[in-house]
């Protein structure tokens, strides 16, 4: 550009210069505006650029951060979430709700309550149960942002993050590997572990089957038929007799 020497008015930066007005012709000098005056123009560029068109007005928040990318996101680590006992199933439903409503998705991974399944006899009839390992908790894998850390705390039932006051601490590799191989184990596994109400050596009474009212004790459990062998006394003598673990009551 030719600068009259005369006329210091040419020169950028001397006098305030007027927005752009959309239709006028003018918009295509905006950018060579922002651009003048040296090392910081190419940055002003940049950040006009990404949160404002002159056709469209302020871009949302969100859309920019779209646009920067996940590399400024920290890392996504396990935390444990303290909520209310007896609806930690529903509080991660709402939490997973509120994820996809909030198109955050990309800020969170796994979201687990850890819990075990067994299997009781009550009555002569089969139950299984699913029992929560930790009541009152869940654990979420999460990138801890700002914005992240609000909508999990916001959500109803949820009270805190675990760990230091203020801030959250994320879980340590072994507790994590403990809970993962948990899950693992409970999806892999064709059967629910049996709950035997006794042990080797315990003294019970049987209840059920041809000796149903003797008494006798346990030498031995087969946990994956969930069967016992009782040794009660016939005709004076010591006989071993294998029972369905149900059959049996523990002598207190």
């Amino acid at each position: 550009m030719t600068v009259d020497p005369e006329n210091p008015s040419n020169l950028q930066g001397n006098e305030p210069q007027a927005d752009p007005v959309p239709g006028s012709g003018n918009e295509a000098e905006s950018p060579s505006r922002s651009g003048a005056g040296g090392g910081t123009g190419g940055e002003a560029i940049g950040k006009s650029s990404a949160t404002q068109s002159p056709e469209q007005g302020p871009m949302p928040e969100s859309a920019a951060e779209d646009r920067a990318g996940d590399d400024d996101m920290p890392p996504k680590e396990w935390y444990i979430l303290k909520v209310q006992t007896n609806r930690e199933d529903t509080i991660r439903e709402a939490l997973l709700r509120r994820i996809k409503v909030a198109g955050m998705e990309r800020f969170f991974g796994d979201i687990i309550v850890p819990v075990e399944k067994v299997t009781e006899f009550k009555g002569g009839r089969k139950k299984v149960l699913r029992r929560k390992l930790y009541p009152g908790y869940i654990v979420v894998q999460m990138s801890l942002t700002e914005d992240a850390w609000f909508l999990v705390r916001e959500t109803p039932g949820i009270g805190d993050f675990t760990g230091a006051i203020g801030r959250p601490t994320p879980m340590l590799p072994h507790e994590v590997s403990r809970i993962l191989a948990k899950a693992a184990e409970e999806k892999a596994q064709e059967a629910p572990r049996l709950k035997i109400g006794c042990n080797v050596g315990d003294r019970v009474k049987i209840n059920d089957g041809p000796f149903a009212t003797f008494e006798g004790e346990v030498s031995s459990i087969d946990e994956a038929n969930g069967r016992v062998t009782v040794v009660i006394s016939i005709f004076g003598r010591s006989t071993p007799v294998v029972l369905e673990y149900w059959q049996v009551e523990q002598i207190a």
